[in-house]
C-alpha cells in the first residue's frame, strides 16, 4: 500500500489482457475510466472503492495468440505477469496472481472486447464488490508517462546491523491520515486533526503522533529539494503548529523513486530529504516500499531500509523509523538491525470485519519479535470508520491492545461519535497496549471460534481477552490453568473499569458475536 493502498485499484487495471475473436488486443492498453457499478437486488449500488488514483496509472501490455492471452500489468510501482488468459468469441478470463508479505491472492478478472476498447470487471478479494473498468490503446507517450521509467540503480551499502536508537520503549500512539483521506490531505486538515486530538482527549490519552502519509509532495527543484505541494504551503510552520499542541509530527516517503500513490519519492534523495525533515521539525517517518519494487529485489529490503536508518541516527534529532514493506522477506527478523522501531506485518487493513479479523488474529506467530524500542505492526486502526460495528470496533482495539501492536488511529478525529471515543481512549484498555514489559499477547486456547488470548504485564498481572469470531453469543472461558496462573484471581473488566469478582478455577463471559471480554487478572 502501501502496495496494499494501491493494489485493489491497480489490480483492477491488470484487466487489460483482453482478447476477442474479431479484434486483435495486442499492444498496450490504459484505463479510460471506471463505469458505474449495476443495482444490487435492492435496487442499491454497493459501496466500494473508488475508480482513478493509481489505478489511472497503470499501462497493460498484452499478446493474444489465437485463444491465449499473455501479458503483464506495469505501473509506478511494480510490473507482474497475468497468468491463465482465454479468450472465447468476444469474452475473456484471466487471473493476476500476487503476493504481499504473507498474503497470497488470485485475482480474477472477466470482459468483454468492444471495437477498440475494454470493459474489464474484477473481483478483488474478500467481501469487496467487484468493479468494471473501460480500456483503451494507449500511445507511447502515455505509457512513458503513466508507468514512467526505471532510475538508474543505486546499489545498497553492505549489512551491518545499526544500534537501538532509544525511542518508541512502547508501542508509538496517534493518528495517520490514510485509512480516511488517502491523497486528499491539506495543511488546513492536519491543523484541524490537531486541535481534535487537544480538544478530544487523545492527546492526554497518549496519542501524540500526527502522522502525514502520502500525498504532501510537490516537485523536485534544479538541485533537488523536494518542495511540498500547494496545498501545504510551510511544513516548518506546521510542524511548529503541531508541537505547540504538546503533538508530534510524522511524515511519510519511499525507498523507491515513486510513492504508492505515485507521487516522489526518496530513492537517491534519502539524505538529502532526511536533513530536510529534521530542519521541519519531523519526528517520525514512514518510509514506504512501493517504487522499490521496479529497482531492487525483495531480498535487499535491509540493505536498503538501513541506509535510510543509518541516516537518521545520524541526525541531530530523534525520529522514530517506521518499515512499511508489508511483512515481506519476514521483516520482523531484521527490522531492528535496520534501524527500525515497528515494521509492517501485513498488506494493507480494510475497513472491515474481515479486513482485522483475518490480519489481527493470525499475528500470533510473530510475538517473540515484539519487545520495546520494535514492534510488529499490523497496520493502523480502523476504529471509527464506519466498516465495522461498534462491537467490532471495540474487538479491533482489544485485539491491537493485546498485540502490543501500534495505536495509529485513522478516522476523522473532527465528526466522531462518543462510542468511537470512548473506544480510542479507555484508559484501562490503553495501560495493557502500553505496558512497559512491552510483550506481545499469545493464543493460549481455541474452540473453534471462541479463543483466548493472554498478555503478561510487567507488575505480574496478565491481561487476557476472551473473543467469539462466531456469529452468535457464546460463553468463553478462560481457565487459570492455560495462563499459568493458580489460586483464586482477581478479574477486572477494562473496558468496564470495574472488577468482577475472584474465581477459583477460570472465568466465563457470555460474549457477543464478533465481540471480546478484555479482563485483567491478578492472582494472590
Amino acid at each position: 500500500m502501501k502496495p496494499g493502498r494501491a493494489l485493489l485499484p491497480l489490480l483492477l487495471l491488470a484487466a487489460v489482457v483482453a482478447c476477442t475473436g474479431r479484434t486483435d488486443l495486442t499492444g498496450k492498453w490504459v484505463v479510460e475510466k471506471a463505469l458505474p457499478r449495476p443495482a444490487g437486488p435492492d435496487g442499491e449500488t454497493p459501496e466500494g472503492p473508488p475508480g482513478g488514483g493509481p489505478l489511472m496509472d497503470a499501462v497493460i501490455a498484452l499478446q493474444q495468440d489465437g485463444t491465449n492471452l499473455t501479458g503483464a500489468l506495469g505501473t509506478h510501482m511494480f510490473d507482474r505477469p497475468i497468468s491463465d488468459g482465454t479468450v472465447k468469441g468476444d469474452t475473456f478470463s484471466f487471473v493476476l496472481k500476487m503476493e504481499i508479505g504473507t498474503q497470497k491472492m488470485e485475482i480474477p478478472f472477466s470482459g468483454k472486447a468492444m471495437d477498440d476498447k475494454i470493459e474489464l470487471t474484477v473481483q478483488p478479494p474478500g467481501d469487496m464488490p467487484p468493479m468494471t473498468v473501460l480500456l483503451r490503446r494507449a500511445t507511447d507517450e502515455e505509457v512513458l508517462a503513466r508507468a514512467g521509467t526505471v532510475p538508474e540503480r543505486i546499489e545498497p551499502p553492505e549489512i551491518q546491523p545499526l544500534p537501538d536508537n532509544g525511542l518508541a520503549r512502547t508501542p508509538p500512539m496517534g493518528w495517520n491520515s490514510w485509512n480516511c483521506f488517502h491523497l486528499d490531505i491539506t495543511d488546513a486538515m492536519i491543523r484541524e486533526i490537531a486541535d481534535a486530538m487537544v480538544e478530544s482527549g487523545m492527546r492526554d490519552a497518549g496519542y501524540v503522533y500526527l502522522n502525514i502519509d502520502d500525498g504532501w509532495q510537490g516537485e523536485r527543484d534544479e538541485d533537488g529539494v523536494l518542495h511540498p505541494n500547494e496545498r501545504f504551503p510551510d511544513m516548518k510552520a506546521l510542524a511548529d503548529h503541531v508541537h505547540e499542541k504538546g503533538l508530534k509530527l510524522g511524515i511519510y516517503t519511499s525507498p523507491g523513486h515513486r510513492t504508492c500513490g505515485n507521487k516522489e519519492g526518496s530513492y537517491g534523495h534519502e539524505e538529502q530529504d532526511a536533513r530536510m525533515f529534521a530542519e521541519w521539525g519531523i519526528d517520525y517517518i514512514k518510509y514506504d516500499w512501493c517504487g522499490a519494487f521496479r529497482i531492487y529485489e525483495n531480498h535487499e529490503m535491509q540493505a536498503v531500509y538501513q541506509k535510510m536508518g543509518a541516516i537518521l541516527q545520524a541526525l541531530d534529532r530523534p525520529i522514530v523509523y517506521s518499515l512499511c514493506q508489508y511483512g515481506m522477506e519476514d521483516v520482523w527478523k531484521w527490522g531492528p538491525d535496520a534501524g527500525g522501531n515497528l515494521w509492517r506485518t501485513t498488506g494493507d487493513i480494510g475497513n472491515s470485519w474481515e479486513s482485522m479479523e483475518q490480519i489481527g488474529f493470525d499475528q500470533e506467530p510473530l510475538g517473540e519479535w515484539a519487545r520495546p524500542g520494535h514492534w510488529n505492526d499490523p497496520d493502523m486502526l480502523e476504529v471509527g470508520n464506519g466498516g465495522m460495528t461498534h462491537t467490532e470496533d471495540r474487538t479491533h482495539m482489544s485485539l491491537w491492545t493485546l498485540l502490543a501492536a501500534p495505536l495509529l488511529a485513522g478516522n476523522d478525529l473532527r465528526d466522531m461519535s462518543p462510542e468511537t471515543l470512548e473506544t480510542l481512549t479507555n484508559p484501562e484498555v490503553i495501560a495493557i497496549n502500553q505496558d512497559p514489559l512491552g510483550r506481545q499477547a499469545r493464543r493460549v486456547a481455541q474452540d473453534g471460534e471462541l479463543e483466548v488470548w493472554a498478555k503478561p504485564l510487567e507488575d505480574g498481572r496478565v491481561a487476557a481477552g476472551l473473543f467469539n469470531r462466531g456469529e452468535e453469543a457464546a460463553p468463553v472461558t478462560a481457565r487459570w490453568s492455560e495462563l499459568e496462573l493458580g489460586g483464586i484471581v482477581q478479574v477486572r473488566d477494562a473496558w468496564a473499569r470495574k472488577d468482577v469478582g475472584a474465581f477459583p478455577d477460570g472465568f466465563t463471559a457470555e460474549v457477543e458475536p464478533h465481540g471480546v471480554a478484555l479482563v485483567v487478572l491478578k492472582g494472590r
